[in-house]
């Protein structure tokens, strides 16, 4: 997620572009790529440098940064013909055109988004799919100042505690 200046700032550096799907003068549908991966704070540089050195070398590892598209679109093909655009150019250079994707999209390593990803890019060119990494989120669930389940340990103490329990 992005906040406002930050999404401005998306929309203005020079090395990120951006296509706009319109219907009249209404935006429908919005993707943007960043073609210089050591400006993104989403990807590791070092990643792409040791697994993907000569695409990294070229400046080839680009970066889906987002892809929006109004759900009353997806139908009429706003997310179809964004793809063939911005697909396209990148087809054109020869980049790793590297994209993540949230678990409700992707619920399994085959089919899904991804899968939808690789044939909306073989319309413009010849594309393999590499699986790269798996992301897992967790939560710290801080409880209430107020909460009785408080141990009153500090740090160092807890972590005492939980090395014991671990060895039993």
């Amino acid at each position: 997620m992005l906040d406002r200046l930050e999404f401005n700032d998306q929309l203005t550096d020079p090395t990120n572009r951006a296509w706009v799907v319109w219907d009249d003068s209404m935006p429908v549908a919005m993707t943007l790529v960043a073609t210089d991966v050591k400006r993104t704070r989403w990807l590791s540089e070092q990643y792409f440098k040791r697994n993907f050195p000569e695409k990294f070398k070229s400046g080839l590892v680009h970066y889906v940064v987002w892809a929006v598209v109004d759900p009353s679109y997806v139908v009429r093909g706003a997310s179809i013909f964004m793809a063939r655009q911005a697909m396209a150019v990148e087809a054109r250079e020869g980049a790793l055109l590297v994209f993540d994707m949230p678990e409700d999209n992707q619920p399994h390593a085959a089919g899904g988004a991804a899968e939808l990803m690789r044939r909306m890019a073989r319309m413009v060119g010849e594309a393999h799919l590499l699986p790269l990494t798996v992301q897992r989120y967790y939560a710290l669930d801080f409880q209430s100042a107020h909460s009785p389940e408080i141990s009153g340990l500090d740090d160092h103490e807890e972590i005492q505690a939980m090395a014991v329990q671990q060895k039993r």
